[in-house]
């Protein structure tokens, strides 16, 4: 492909058509901004999707101590409340 260009390009300035150079010219930096922009909105797709899965995992990983968290919440408050009993049992029979 790059050797098709360059022949295209070599004959217009051999043959002294600096405006259809130019025109050739301008037409090939459009071509490549236009595939640098394609390359730049897939590469964002890309970590798009790879920054939405560590995403996930990071709230599946919140959601596991959560639910951790509220075990020892409720293994607590049961301690406490068997605490709590026994301390009343234990003064009623003090008095």
């Amino acid at each position: 492909m790059i050797k098709i260009f360059r022949k295209i390009r070599q004959d217009l300035l051999s043959k002294g058509k600096t405006g259809k150079y130019l025109k050739y010219a301008i037409g090939e930096i459009i071509l490549v901004v236009i595939g640098i922009l394609i390359a730049v909105q897939i590469n964002n797709g890309y970590q798009n999707i790879k920054q939405k899965r560590t995403e996930i995992e990071i709230l599946k990983g919140i959601k596991a101590d959560i639910l951790v968290d509220k075990i020892d919440i409720n293994t607590n408050i049961i301690g406490h409340n068997r605490t709590k009993e026994f301390s009343v049992f234990i003064k009623a029979y003090t008095m």
